[in-house]
Parts: structure tokens; C-alpha cells; sequence
């Protein structure tokens, strides 16, 4: 029953996000010319993280995305188990969320000014596999580092460590929109993708691995990293 709870935790958690985050860009498009629409994006993906960290953080760890699991897996805070429960949770409460803003602007003949759900893309970086692969690494290496920092047992943030994961997903926004979009969140793009094709969008399938695959690289590596640090320092203080 606790297992379940978590995984109950992760799905509305990631749907949330994904509705805020993804509806948001869709609403007001994010033309990085016009910056309106690009920072509010920014923001409403970070205050979502902020949200559900105090939301649903106490229940499951907040972590709505399974790069995070598979860094907090990697650096021993769970198990296999519940890693494949997070992350089957997760991409179903992404779908879920874009079917919302699939019901809500299409039922309501919105615009979509994104084109595509909020799917991510790599026309920034002149749909270069290579470089949009770079730059989710590198976002997703930044967030997952300032988590693990957060979420340590050494740490002293308090209860500002929901507020400052929260800010870390608005600045790699801020740079990453963009260039890919922003993904660092496996789940979050695969749930517009899928709706997109239902749609007759297939074009955010073709590239959707690079937005599956390199969070996941940039997740292991920041965990990594982060316990050679952590580890460094333990050693020293001894």
C-alpha cells in the first residue's frame, strides 16, 4: 500500500507538470525573439516543481521525473522495484496531462503556438542530433546536481529545498528552450509526443530518444559525480 501511494504521488505529480509546463508554452508559444512566452514558460515549469515538491515531496519525493529516480536509484535512495514503479507512474501521468490540454484546446479551439503539444524539438540547435544530445545532458547534469545537493542528508536548506530545485528548472529553461525545448525530464516528452502522433504530429517522434535518452546520461552522471564529491568530503572531515 505504501508502494502504491508513492506511485499514486508520481502520477498526478508528473500530470501537473506536464499541464502546467507543457499548456503554458502552448498558450503563449515561446518565440525566444519576444521573450514573453519564453520566460513565462520558464517559470510556470519551475513553479510547477515548486509545487508539487511541498504537493506531494512529503509522499513520494517529488521526484515527477525518472531522471531523478534513476539519480536518487544510482546514489542508493531506492530500490529497483519501485524505480520501475516511478517511472511507469510518471510517463502515464505525462500522457495524461497532455490528453488534458488535448481535451482543453482542441474541445476549445485554442491555438496551440507551440505546434506540437509542448513537444521538444530540435529546430534550435539546427535539428543537430549531436548538439541537441549535448545540451540535454548538460541542463539535466545541472538539475540533478542541485537536487542531489538539495536532497542530501548533509544539506542545510531547510525548507527552501522545494523553492530551489524549483529556480534550477527555471534557469536551464531559460537556456534550453531555445535549443531543444527543454526536456531533462524523459517522461515530460514523451507524453506530448504520444498525443502529438495520435494527432497526426509525427514529426516529435523522430527525435523523441534524444529527449529520453540523454536526461537519463545526465542524470547517472551528475549521480556520479555527486558521490565522488560527497565522497571527497566525508574523507577529508575524517
Amino acid at each position: 500500500m505504501e508502494r502504491a501511494r508513492k506511485y499514486i504521488a508520481e502520477f498526478f505529480g508528473t500530470m501537473i507538470l506536464v499541464t502546467l509546463g507543457c499548456g503554458t508554452a502552448m498558450l503563449v508559444g515561446c518565440d525566444a525573439e519576444h521573450g514573453g512566452g519564453y520566460i513565462l514558460t520558464a517559470l510556470a515549469f519551475g513553479l510547477a516543481i515548486v509545487a508539487m515538491a511541498y504537493g506531494v515531496g512529503n509522499i513520494s519525493g517529488g521526484h515527477v521525473n525518472p531522471a531523478v529516480s534513476l539519480a536518487v536509484l544510482i546514489s542508493g535512495g531506492m530500490d529497483v522495484v519501485d524505480f520501475c514503479g516511478y517511472v511507469i507512474a510518471q510517463c502515464l501521468g505525462a500522457l495524461a496531462g497532455s490528453g488534458i490540454l488535448a481535451l482543453i484546446f482542441d474541445l476549445g479551439s485554442v491555438t496551440d503556438k507551440t505546434g506540437g503539444y509542448g513537444t521538444n524539438g530540435l529546430g534550435g540547435v539546427n535539428d543537430s542530433i549531436g548538439a541537441g544530445f549535448i545540451v540535454e545532458v548538460v541542463l539535466t547534469f545541472i538539475f540533478l546536481l542541485a537536487i542531489l545537493g538539495v536532497t542530501s542528508k548533509n544539506q542545510k536548506h531547510g525548507s527552501f529545498g522545494g523553492l530551489i530545485i524549483g529556480l534550477t528548472l527555471v534557469g536551464v529553461h531559460i537556456l534550453g528552450i531555445g535549443l531543444t525545448g527543454t526536456s531533462v525530464n524523459p517522461a515530460r516528452s514523451l507524453g506530448p509526443a504520444i498525443i502529438a502522433a495520435i494527432n497526426g504530429n509525427s514529426d516529435p517522434m523522430s527525435s523523441l530518444w534524444v529527449f529520453i535518452v540523454a536526461p537519463f546520461v545526465g542524470a547517472a552522471l551528475a549521480a556520479f559525480v555527486y558521490k565522488l564529491l560527497e565522497g571527497a568530503k566525508k574523507k577529508e572531515e575524517e
